[in-house]
């Protein structure tokens, strides 16, 4: 019988088909489901053990640390005020720059010697008043008709007086011919030279004159000899001009010396360091120049002076002063005492200063407190183990009544004695 064929399937088929994919995919599925499911109860099961251990390891740190705590932790502070005496002393002694250390003995300490040059030139003004003037000159004829005739010789600044009563002077030396005498008349000898006036001024630009030689005045050659001028004389003027005066030139010395001395000591306490005492008394200053090459009197409206000053220094170290004072207390001190340093204080004054000497005598007046010598090594090695009450008791035992206050500290709050670890009991001296 042939098969039936059909274009489209017929519902009970499909129908059919259908289930039975269904089912088959069904029984595919349920193996996986129950691979998760096994495999989600396993992971469970391993992250409650991992949570597990690492809580047993956090509390087992926890117990590890807080026992080291517990032994670790605790510490005793025991503060002590032990009681103070002050010692008091002056003393004389002496820096000296030719010695190298402190000596006690000898009540003397080093002193060290510092030295500064400065030089200073500086322009001053002229405040002398002057008057200056160009002096006139000009060309006069000289005229010898002395009889019997004979020439005549004159040196350089010869005087010749105007009819007018000017005076003026030969610049050079004159030789005078001798007169020419023929029967009874005379012909002078005559010969020309340059004059100038005595001083300057516009007064000696005279017109053409006639003069005499004072020189002659009183003898037969006075009115035998004389001079005239054909021409008016020039060139005198007056001015007035500032000239250098004995006030001016010390007035400068006196300032520059001053600014001088200044710098140098100004340039001495720069290279002195603050480990170093200087005292107002033990600076010397020495002028080692102060000069102008300007005279009192010249003409000239500035002038200039120089100075050169020395500035030297004796000096001590503050150190030096305190080991000595220090050094001197403790010679003093008691035995089983101790120099309490931050108590020091010291005072000095120079009753005598020889800085070229190189020595200063110094007056000290000084203290320091004292207390009893307290080994706070052995002193913490008695309190181990000890509580407050038997620690006061151990600080009672070894100070006596040299322990104005006691405080103990135990640290953390459940603490209550020192611990057996040295390390831990601290021992704290109190002076306030």
């Amino acid at each position: 019988m042939a098969k039936k064929i059909y274009d489209i399937r017929p519902p009970k088929i499909v129908h059919k088909a259908a289930a039975s994919s269904e089912s088959r995919q069904r029984r595919q599925k349920e193996p996986q489901d129950a691979e998760m499911i096994k495999h989600q109860g396993r992971h469970k099961k391993e992250g409650h053990s991992v949570w597990w251990s690492v809580s047993i390891c956090i509390l087992i740190v926890i117990l590890v640390v807080g026992v080291y705590l517990f032994f670790k932790l605790p510490k005793a502070t025991i503060a002590i005020w032990p009681k103070v005496d002050t010692l008091s002393f002056q003393q004389t002694i002496v820096a000296d720059k030719s010695v190298t250390s402190v000596d006690l003995a000898k009540a003397v300490i080093p002193a060290q010697y510092f030295q500064a040059t400065k030089t200073n030139s500086q322009d001053f003004p002229a405040t002398g008043n002057a008057s200056n003037g160009g002096e006139a000159q000009g060309t006069i004829t000289i005229y010898n008709k002395y009889d019997p005739p004979m020439p005549f010789t004159f040196k350089a600044g010869t005087h010749f007086m105007s009819d007018s009563g000017k005076l003026f002077v030969a610049l050079q030396k004159i030789v005078i011919p001798a007169a020419k005498k023929s029967g009874s008349k005379i012909t002078p000898g005559s010969v020309q030279t340059q004059v100038q006036a005595v001083e300057g001024g516009s007064d000696y630009n005279i017109a053409p004159s006639n003069f005499s030689i004072p020189g002659l005045k009183g003898t037969s050659y006075y009115y035998s000899i004389y001079a005239t001028s054909t021409s008016a004389m020039t060139g005198g003027y007056t001015g007035k001009v500032k000239k250098v005066t004995d006030d001016d030139i010390q007035g400068a010395k006196d300032v520059l010396t001053q600014k001088t001395t200044s710098d140098a000591i100004s340039a001495l306490k720069s290279q002195i360091s603050s480990d170093y005492i200087l005292l107002d008394n033990a600076v010397l200053s020495i002028v080692t120049d102060a000069s102008t090459p300007i005279k009192s009197g010249t003409v000239t409206d500035n002038f200039n002076y120089h100075v050169s000053v020395q500035a030297s220094a004796l000096v001590f170290k503050k150190s030096d002063l305190d080991q000595f004072a220090k050094n001197y207390i403790i010679s003093q001190m008691p035995e089983g005492k101790t120099l309490l340093d931050s108590s020091f204080k010291i005072n000095y004054s120079a009753s005598t200063v020889d800085v070229s000497g190189g020595k200063a005598t110094l007056n000290l007046d000084f203290s320091s407190g004292t207390y009893k010598n307290i080994d706070k090594n052995s002193l913490s090695l008695s309190m181990l183990g000890e509580n407050a009450d038997q620690i006061k008791e151990t600080i009672n035992s070894s100070l006596g009544d040299q322990a104005s206050k006691i405080q103990i500290n135990f640290w953390p709050f459940w603490v209550a004695s020192a611990p057996n670890n040295q390390n831990a009991v601290n021992i704290e001296l109190k002076f306030q």
